[in-house]
C-alpha cells in the first residue's frame, strides 16, 4: 500500500506495540468471542503502523469474509472511542428498550431462583419467579421470558435441564 492510499483514509489504524500484542495474544488463545476475534483480526489487518499491514478496508472484508463497511465502521470507532472501546460491547443509554434487570437485581433473582421453593411447590418456575420479584420489589415488573434469559446466563441455573451434575446413562451392549 502507497502512502498516499493511506494519506486518503479518513480514519488511520495505527496501533501500539502493546496494542498489538494484546491482539495476537487474544487471536493465538481464541478463549473470546467472534466477534472479539473478528475486530482484533480487523485491527490488526488495518494497523498501518511500523510493523502493520496496513491493508485496505476491501482486502480485509475479503480476508474475513465481512462487509467492507463493517471494516469502515471499526476504523472509525477506534479513532473516535479508543482501543478498549472496540474490544468491549457496552450497553447503550440511548437504546429504545431499557434493561430491565441490572447486576443489583440480577443477583437477588438468582439468591431467589437457588433458595427454597414457596410451600407446596417442589421447585421454582418461570412463573412463580416473575410474580415473586415483583411481590419483593426487585424489579417494577418481568416477563418470565426475561428470567429466563438472564437465569439461562448463569451455570446454576435451575429451568437449565442439564447443568452438567448428573451422570450419564450407560448404553447398553448391542
Amino acid at each position: 500500500m502507497t502512502p498516499k492510499q493511506i494519506a486518503v483514509k479518513k480514519y488511520v489504524v495505527k496501533l501500539s506495540h502493546d496494542e498489538r500484542e494484546r491482539l495476537e495474544t487474544m487471536i493465538r488463545a481464541g478463549k473470546h468471542s467472534a466477534w472479539r476475534l473478528t475486530r482484533a483480526r480487523i485491527l490488526l489487518k488495518a494497523d498501518a503502523a511500523e510493523g502493520g499491514d496496513g491493508w485496505s478496508d476491501s482486502q480485509i472484508a475479503a480476508a474475513l469474509d465481512i462487509s467492507a463497511a463493517t471494516v469502515a465502521r471499526i476504523r472509525q470507532q477506534l479513532v473516535e472511542e479508543g482501543f478498549e472501546a472496540v474490544l468491549e460491547r457496552k450497553h447503550s443509554p440511548a437504546s429504545a428498550r431499557p434493561r430491565v434487570f441490572d447486576g443489583a437485581s440480577e443477583a437477588k433473582l438468582i439468591a431467589l431462583a437457588c433458595s427454597e421453593p414457596p410451600e407446596g411447590r417442589k421447585r421454582w418456575t418461570l412463573k412463580l419467579l416473575e410474580e415473586a420479584v415483583v411481590e419483593l420489589n426487585i424489579v417494577e415488573r418481568a416477563s418470565d421470558n426475561t428470567i429466563g434469559r438472564v437465569l439461562k446466563k448463569t451455570s446454576s441455573s435451575r429451568t437449565y435441564k442439564n447443568n452438567g451434575s448428573s451422570r450419564r446413562t450407560p448404553t447398553p451392549p448391542s
